[in-house]
């Protein structure tokens, strides 16, 4: 097997990887976290959000979603100078899954909403109205980040198969 042939058999199980690792992180908000905080008051579910808001944005959670986002890009480039090349069809699918649904969807829905939330006093009078509509439309668009992430990882999957 030539060396370009290996690299690339890497970036694809590394997308792979990556996109099924983020789709069990956003499985986890929509099955169990989201709701475990919904439970709690509104001033405590706000406050813990906003902890959890803080510590995501480390090395080992961005490393692995914005590394997923660049090995996409580096594979539907390939994808399309190679487009006879075995499997290009899922890695071109795989990568969009991942771009759009994942890595645009929260860009342009989930943090805003967390950047809104993060200016919330959530010992105010309106907090428990805002609270639930947040809970309620943040978990709706991480229920399609979780879904995208997890047709990602099957497209990269199948691509892996056929190569």
């Amino acid at each position: 097997m030539s060396a370009p042939d290996q690299i690339h058999i890497a970036l694809v199980f590394v997308a792979l990887l990556g996109s099924g690792l983020i789709a069990g992180v956003f499985f986890a908000f929509s099955a169990f976290v989201m709701k475990a905080l919904v439970r709690l008051s509104s001033a405590d579910g706000i406050s813990a959000m906003q902890s959890i808001n803080i510590t995501v944005l480390n090395r080992w959670f961005l490393g692995v979603f914005l590394g997923t986002a660049v090995v996409c890009v580096l594979l539907l480039v390939w994808s399309f100078l190679l487009w006879n090349q075995a499997g290009s069809l899922y890695l071109i699918t795989g990568s969009a899954f991942y771009l759009i649904g994942s890595l645009m969807v929260t860009g342009l829905f989930n943090v805003p909403k967390n950047e809104a939330l993060e200016k919330v006093n959530s010992s105010t009078v309106d907090s428990e109205q805002l609270w639930h509509n947040y809970v309620s439309k943040w978990t709706n668009w991480n229920h399609i980040r979780t879904v995208a992430s997890l047709l990602a990882a099957a497209c990269f999957g199948l691509g892996l198969a056929s190569v």
